[in-house]
């Protein structure tokens, strides 16, 4: 996200989840999940939000005909708010800060995980397990990816502290102490 998008988004971000009673934290995630879905799900209607050729009003009617029985009528009245005053476009951005913020204010860390393999449920139950000792999160919520290159072992980045333990992390850590450029 650009320093633009964040500057722009964090209000809003801000605003949205006072629309909200702090007791409703997980039907506001839900609806900002629904949202990103949809969105992520159809390039079409990201792209038609987006389009400033497109009059709000017409943005507003596409939004209640696609979010108006799937989420919270308050979120349904932010979004033609984000219309009507042209920050539509910057939707992505707006939804991603006020997941962190929600997630943030429901005490849930997030947890992003690369990984050489796919993780069985249990592997999933376990790494959740330790990372709750480790954070001291009540919740914790995987983002995991699956990347080959790294060979083997896994990535965890909780914040801005890295625990890598992937061969291609190892690799690259042996190849810095032999002064060669591997990797």
């Amino acid at each position: 996200m650009s320093s633009k998008n964040v500057k722009i988004a964090q209000p809003y971000a801000e605003a949205f989840l006072d629309l909200f009673n702090k007791g409703s934290l997980e039907n506001v995630i839900s609806d900002l999940n629904s949202i990103s879905a949809s969105l992520s799900g159809s390039t079409e209607l990201k792209t038609l939000l987006s389009n400033p050729l497109v009059n709000s009003q017409t943005k507003k009617n596409i939004i209640k005909s696609v979010f108006n029985e799937k989420i919270d009528n308050k979120t349904v009245k932010f979004l033609s708010v984000l219309c009507d005053r042209g920050r539509i476009s910057y939707l992505d951005a707006i939804l991603d800060k006020a997941l962190e913020l929600a997630y943030k204010a429901a005490s849930i860390e997030t947890v992003k995980v690369t990984s050489a393999v796919s993780f069985s449920a249990s592997q999933q139950d376990a790494l959740i397990s330790k990372l709750k000792k480790m954070t001291g999160a009540e919740q914790i919520r995987l983002d995991i990816t699956v990347n080959p290159n790294l060979i083997g072992g896994f990535v965890i980045q909780v914040g801005s502290k890295i625990i890598d333990t992937s061969i291609q992390g190892q690799l690259r850590e042996l190849s810095s102490y032999l002064g060669a450029s591997v990797l």
